[in-house]
């Protein structure tokens, strides 16, 4: 599989940092895209924010650790911590392996739930990915 390469749901809005959201009415769950976790590699730690704190647009919530380096995790919207996904404390491979379902890393309220609207379709983040692999 070539670096641009890869499966990016149709469903989703994505971000510059490469974290997707999809949002189910007030409701966004987050997590990063394939692309972010093949270039990081084995994910071996993932640091969240407990549930209740508030996560701003663009601002980092938390960080993903792998065998290469850390790398921090940013939101795509605002809103408030409602659910983190605590299989990653013992299973941060997870995200590796199922990084649009099992291994989503948080779910947030939405302060403004047409706020992720702003951000990139699959189809602009594939081309995103090809001219930053460029």
């Amino acid at each position: 599989m070539s670096k641009g390469e890869g499966i990016y749901p149709d469903d989703l809005k994505y971000t510059r940092e490469h974290e997707w959201i999809a949002v189910n009415g007030a409701v966004g769950t987050v997590g990063i895209t394939h692309y972010a976790q093949s270039e990081l590699g084995d994910i071996v730690y993932v640091e969240l924010p407990s549930v209740g704190s508030p996560v701003v647009a663009g601002e980092e919530f938390g960080t993903v650790e792998s065998v290469k380096a850390v790398s921090e995790i940013f939101a795509p919207a605002s809103g408030e911590v409602m659910e983190v996904n605590s299989a990653l404390a013992t299973k941060p491979e997870t995200v590796n392996k199922d990084p649009y379902g099992e291994g989503w890393l948080l779910k947030i309220r939405l302060a403004d739930p047409k706020e992720p609207g702003s951000l990139m379709t699959a189809a602009d983040y594939r081309k995103y990915i090809e001219e930053e692999s460029n």
